[in-house]
């Protein structure tokens, strides 16, 4: 079986977000740090990939497949932030995930994540929403830890 590509890691989330170059993407990234810990309860911590994560999940597909991930997370890419919900694709989400896409301001969609330039962009609250939906639905479908990874 192939090995999880995206892993928690030891790196300090404080020291990521400081090197981010750009004044006004630093402040966005601090601002979705305290937007996900408000809405999962879950400290920030650094995942492979530059992602900060809120929360872990195990799952486990019919495939065989299975490992861990963050509840929720974002990533400050170069151009823009990706924002990950994996809960809003649920069939039981996909309908209040709509409306309050429609909502949200400027963004796109990507399989398993939003994209958003700059927080000025769209409306917070909705993203809190979201945030909140997609916690939600994961801990509905999957066994949730507060554990460290490894130890479940």
């Amino acid at each position: 079986m192939a090995e999880q590509k995206t892993v928690p890691t030891t790196a300090d989330v404080g020291a990521f977000l400081a090197a981010i170059e750009q004044e006004q993407r630093r402040a966005d990234a601090a601002r979705l740090v305290e937007l996900m810990y408000a809405r999962t309860g879950e400290p920030p911590q650094m995942w492979s990939g530059g992602i900060v994560g809120f929360g872990q999940y195990h799952y486990r597909y019919a495939s065989g497949h299975e490992g861990d991930s963050c509840l929720v997370g974002f990533s400050p890419r170069k151009s823009e932030f990706s924002i990950y919900l994996v809960g809003i694709y649920f069939p039981d989400s996909t309908d209040t995930a709509r409306l309050l896409l429609d909502r949200l301001g400027k963004h796109r969609m990507g399989k398993a994540c939003l994209y958003v330039k700059r927080l000025s962009d769209i409306d917070e609250a909705v993203l809190g929403q979201l945030v909140t939906l997609s916690v939600t639905k994961l801990r509905e479908h999957y066994a949730w830890t507060r554990e460290p990874l490894g130890k479940h």
